[in-house]
């Protein structure tokens, strides 16, 4: 028997697939052009924008007969056991390969934004924990075992990691972001992309691009970015994760930016990512994003004229609809409306891809192999420790924390005694089981109060909720402020409840109009205060809120991003001790709930001034977090003259002077004083995490190159310009502790999309 040359793993990808377009009908090419999501929701209670209204009807038996590009979340949509489910995807996978003429598997993705999104798997911290780590090395471990576990149950594809940069707090999505950041976004979102691809993953880059940036903190409000600040900020860390992570796909992003939705734009989506920046992967429209070009955006009158614009704007697939590259495109290049070359253009960037994951392969099996146990004793010590690594100790003037561990405890607060309080909007509990009442959870979630009388077994551990996270009930106070009253110190447990499209106070389609906690938390926590007991504020949030409201009148305050299942006992062993709390803000935590849209990276402009009453200074900086042990800094680092190609070595020594083991994280910023547009005060270029044992010191060592100190000037052009630069070195953006002038001579350069993104270090 003879062996097409497309079935042949012997020859390259490109000539396979060459083979395979020749034999393919225009049906059977656009088939893979588009997915479907088998069970989804039409009654209302979707889990993406505007579901029931976008979900295109079809004939499952017929339409695989001409193939099928990819199957959507066929785990995450409703609870699975993990094996079952493993064995379904295989039966419909086989299914899809006896219907079609070619016998071409779908592509199956799911979401893994904190972890695999599905019944009985390891729910991990949100991505706005993993930069509170400033951890890239362990975040890759998680992504790596994220993929393994998809893997194990026949996914090929994750859309993650969320590439997009806080600008405004509001906005519901900040919890499923790294921060406000694009230096440490891009580093953690390129070792979130390096684990999840090494486990055989595709890893899809999200939302290409600006979407943060919508006006007003809406969820899909139009984006008013300047070109800098999406040159410098947007596209930053989608270019890293690119470059230095090697992700295969991309996800086009709801929004418009003056005027052109991004899921239309050519210069975005094929200019700049695939011209200018080399991309040879897919690009996947974000559910039903085609479709809303008609129906939201209004630039086109048809399914047919949204099909046209996004094949030429560069969206390869349509997730997770055939609504409109369906029988609208077959028809379309039937009548000669649409070329079909746009069509071969993308189908083959598809087949190739499929070619790469084994799926053209004849001896494919989509049987699972391994053993399925998506939530192992590996994974939960992963869970564990960036959960620990997470915490943000902001503040604890008078050493309250840690605790006595035979202290009498009033614990209080809808926080503490809520599982859901550590999760995301993504996770499987929240996002998908809250429509399937009477289902268990699936994982063991230790609560604070729980993970609390387990840290301190000696304790004296009282409970009252006091309120609801957002009703406005306050009935509760009374005996929540009778237990505090009782107690040597009150922990009060604050914070979000995770959801969707307004189901939640935090998450996709939950934005808010101030940075005020929800419902009566703020008012139940002034009644804690005036008992006179020390308060300590424990805050469950996927956001950052104001807190100069109690500055100065509390004992401590922890900050914990949405932790995952092993938040509980991380936060547990903050409190007593157990763990030196390490965790550094990935965003800044404002004073007055009204002091915003206010991120650190701000020109002159966009500092407190005189000219103005309000004072956008926050409370807290973005990097800034406190100890149980305290750290000395040294530096011989001495003023150079280098070229604008030129690189400099700082070097910083940083002591351990207390009495514990602790980690500091040793932050670098770069501050430009004279510059042909306005800059940052300062921006973050680079950083290194460093355990140290008591009386312990490491040398930190950054190798700077004035590439990392490239901006987009008036003429669009990336450029270095000579002139004097400040490092500064210190632990958080608001406080230098030594401070390096360099001198670039030379003449300016322009930079290419082979300029260095990464400021190396080493630590001895």
């Amino acid at each position: 028997m003879t062996t097409a040359p497309w079935r042949d793993p012997a020859l390259p990808a490109s000539a396979r697939v060459d083979d395979l377009l020749s034999r393919m009908t225009l049906q059977e090419k656009t088939a893979q052009l588009y997915g479907v999501w088998v069970g989804s929701s039409t009654d209302g209670g979707g889990v993406a924008p505007l579901q029931r209204e976008m979900t295109a009807d079809y004939d499952w038996d017929e339409l695989i007969t001409h193939g099928l590009g990819q199957l959507t979340r066929p785990f995450g949509t409703a609870p699975v056991d993990p094996v079952k489910g493993a064995l379904a995807l295989a039966r419909t996978q086989r299914q899809i390969t006896a219907a079609g003429r070619f016998g071409i598997p779908a592509v199956a993705h799911e979401e893994c934004l904190a972890g695999f999104t599905t019944w009985q798997a390891t729910a991990y911290p949100v991505p706005l924990a993993w930069g509170a780590t400033f951890d890239a090395p362990l975040v890759e471990e998680m992504a790596r075992r994220i993929g393994a576990d998809m893997r194990s149950v026949g996914v090929h594809q994750g859309p993650a990691p969320v590439l997009d940069v806080v600008r405004d707090p509001r906005w519901g999505r900040v919890e499923e972001t790294i921060g406000e950041d694009p230096y440490l976004t891009g580093t953690i979102g390129t070792a979130y992309v390096r684990g999840l691809e090494s486990a055989g993953v595709i890893a899809t880059l999200k939302h290409f691009a600006g979407y943060a940036s919508s006006a007003g903190a809406r969820n899909l409000a139009p984006v008013r970015a300047g070109t800098r600040e999406f040159a410098d900020v947007t596209l930053l860390p989608f270019e890293m994760a690119l470059r230095e992570g090697g992700a295969r796909s991309v996800m086009a992003a709801y929004t418009e930016t003056d005027g052109v939705p991004a899921s239309a734009d050519p210069w975005l989506l094929t200019e700049l990512l695939r011209d200018e920046w080399g991309f040879t992967g897919t690009v996947v429209a974000d559910y039903f994003g085609i479709g809303f070009l008609r129906s939201l955006h209004r630039v086109t009158g048809t399914d047919t004229e949204s099909a046209h614009a996004a094949l030429r704007a560069g969206i390869d697939v349509e997730l997770p609809t055939l609504k409109c590259y369906g029988q609208p495109l077959v028809d379309a290049i039937h009548a000669g409306e649409i070329p079909e070359e746009l069509v071969d253009r993308a189908v083959r960037r598809v087949l190739i891809q499929k070619c790469e994951l084994g799926l053209l392969d004849e001896d494919w099996d989509p049987e699972p192999t391994e053993r399925i146990d998506l939530d192992s004793t590996v994974a939960r010590g992963l869970a564990r420790r960036l959960a620990e690594e997470s915490v943000v100790l902001l503040d604890n003037p008078d050493g309250v924390l840690p605790l006595a561990p035979d202290t009498r405890i009033a614990v209080v607060g809808p926080r503490a005694a809520d599982a859901l309080a550590m999760l995301g909007c993504y996770s499987f509990p929240s996002h998908v089981l809250t429509h399937h009442p009477g289902v268990p959870m699936g994982i063991e979630i230790p609560t604070v109060l729980e993970a609390l009388r387990t840290e301190l077994p000696d304790a004296k551990v009282t409970f009252a909720e006091g309120c609801g996270v957002a009703e406005p009930d306050t009935a509760g106070f009374e005996e929540a402020v009778a237990r505090a009253s009782e107690a040597d110190v009150c922990l009060a447990v604050l914070g979000d409840r995770a959801g969707l499209f307004g189901r939640g106070t935090s998450g996709e389609g939950c934005d808010v109009s101030d940075l005020r906690l929800p419902g009566v938390q703020g008012e139940l926590l002034d009644a804690l205060v005036a008992t006179g007991v020390p308060v300590v504020l424990v805050l469950l949030t996927g956001r950052p809120y104001a807190l100069g409201r109690w500055q100065g009148r509390l004992g401590a305050v922890v900050q914990a991003f949405f932790p995952g299942e092993e938040g509980g006992p991380a936060i547990a062993g903050v409190l007593s001790g157990r763990v030196n709390p390490s965790g550094r803000l990935p965003v800044s935590v404002p004073k007055e709930p009204g002091g915003q849209p206010w991120t650190y990276l701000q020109p002159p402009l966009g500092l407190a001034a005189e000219v103005s009453n309000l004072d956008p200074t926050p409370l807290y900086a973005f990097g800034h977090g406190r100890s149980y042990t305290d750290f000395a800094w040294e530096s011989d680092a001495a003023d150079a003259e280098i070229g604008t190609d030129g690189s400099y070595d700082l070097s910083v020594t940083v002591r351990n002077t207390g009495d514990r083991a602790g980690a500091e994280v040793v932050q670098l910023y770069l501050h430009d004083p004279v510059a042909t547009v306005t800059r940052p005060d300062v921006r973050l270029v680079g950083y290194r995490r460093v355990e140290l044992s008591p009386g312990e010191s490491r040398r930190v060592t950054f190798h700077f190159h004035t590439d990392l100190s490239a901006f987009t000037n008036r003429a669009n052009e990336k450029v270095v310009e000579p002139g004097v630069l400040e490092l500064r070195v210190g632990p958080s953006s608001a406080e230098a502790r030594h401070t390096t002038r360099l001198t670039l001579t030379g003449p300016v350069r322009t930079l290419g999309p082979d300029r260095r993104l990464i400021c190396g270090s080493e630590v001895s």
